[in-house]
């Protein structure tokens, strides 16, 4: 027996997430069903980051078992010859029986992109937030600094969270803009449920004007959701980069 990690990219438009769910196709479900049909065994993988319906990603991992003789580099070629053109394995290698992506020491890198204009691009509206009212950068800059550091993040998290601790770690965040695309860099040891996406509607209040920068430290204190802004749809997040530190 022997343990394989996969780096997996993927559009997450068409899928309800990457968990498998009882109403949808998932990203763990297309691949458990092309893995088992390519090894001839089931397989059942495990995933390092469990994204929500619509979310996208450039960098997840996952791991599975197998006792397949096939070299563990080049099952990123045969399981992409079978997948939808939707997820691309980037790379596949042999780690330790006893890896698990979740249990070990990683930070996570994401992205949630907004195209800010008067009218919104086609070609833009799969992956990011169309928004034709002006945001403040500057704005959002400073209100992102509060967000760094190891608080309680219950405010921004959804009320449906089965965590065991709201508390988490931001390591950094920046908001950038680049044309009018605007995007807001957040990394971190762990997210919980919903949460990049509650601190980026909550920063594109603070950019249009509702909410005061120093309102970030409140909404903190607050440990209540309804303290903090909406949640910002799934279409413009991104998990770009997963690290083991």
């Amino acid at each position: 027996m022997k343990r394989i990690m996969l780096k997996v990219a993927y559009d997450g438009t068409n899928y309800h997430g990457w968990q498998i769910q009882s109403n949808g196709e998932t990203i763990e479900g297309v691949l458990n069903r092309c893995l088992s049909e390519l090894f001839q065994e089931k397989i059942e993988v495990i995933g390092a980051s469990r994204t929500d319906s619509g979310v996208h990603a450039r960098e997840n991992i996952a791991v599975f078992d197998t006792v397949s003789q096939i070299p563990p580099k080049k099952v990123a070629n045969a399981l992409n010859a079978r997948l939808p053109e939707d997820i691309r394995i980037q790379d596949s290698e042999e780690v330790s029986t006893d890896f698990h992506p979740r249990k070990c020491s990683s930070r996570k890198i994401y992205e949630y992109r907004i195209y800010n204009a008067t009218f919104s691009m086609p070609t833009e509206r799969l992956y990011s937030y169309f928004t034709y009212v002006p945001l403040d950068v500057e704005r959002m800059q400073e209100a992102a600094a509060y967000f760094i550091g190891t608080h309680d993040f219950k405010s921004f998290c959804s009320v449906d969270t089965q965590a065991e601790s709201t508390v988490r770690q931001v390591d950094g965040i920046e908001v950038r803009k680049d044309g009018n695309l605007i995007t807001i860099r957040v990394s971190g040891r762990g997210f919980l449920y919903n949460m990049v996406r509650i601190m980026a509607g909550t920063l594109m209040e603070v950019g249009r004007g509702r909410l005061e920068p120093a309102d970030i430290a409140r909404i903190l204190e607050a440990k209540d959701r309804s303290a903090a802004g909406p949640t910002a749809p799934a279409c413009g997040l991104t998990l770009i980069k997963y690290e083991f530190l």
